[in-house]
C-alpha cells in the first residue's frame, strides 16, 4: 500500500505523459565539455549567460537536467516553460 503522495491524482499521470518545451538559463559562458554533458539540448551562448533549450521534455527529464546543472556547480538563472510546446494545453494555472 502506498501513501497519497505515491499514487497519481487526477491529471498527474496525464501531465507526465506529455512533454513540454523549456528554456533554461545559466549564468556565464560554457565550453565544449558542458555542451557534451547536455547533448540532448540546444545550447546557445548569449553573454552573459548560456541558454539551454529542450523540446519534448517530461518532468523527470527536466529534473534530471536541473540535477546535472547543480552537480556541475553552475548558477541557474531561470527555468521557464515555453508556450506552444507539445505539453501546453492553453490553460493557465493560478
Amino acid at each position: 500500500m502506498g501513501t497519497a503522495e505515491e499514487r497519481p491524482g487526477p491529471g498527474r499521470a496525464e501531465a507526465r505523459a506529455v512533454g513540454g518545451e523549456f528554456e533554461i538559463r545559466i549564468k556565464g559562458r560554457v565550453g565544449q565539455a558542458f555542451r557534451t554533458a547536455f547533448a540532448e539540448l540546444t545550447v546557445t551562448v548569449n553573454p552573459p549567460e548560456t541558454v539551454l533549450h529542450g523540446a519534448g521534455l517530461d518532468q523527470a527529464a527536466l529534473y534530471g537536467i536541473l540535477d546535472r546543472i547543480m552537480a556541475l556547480g553552475l548558477e541557474l538563472v531561470e527555468v521557464r516553460r515555453l508556450p506552444g510546446g507539445t505539453g501546453d494545453t492553453g490553460t493557465k494555472r493560478p
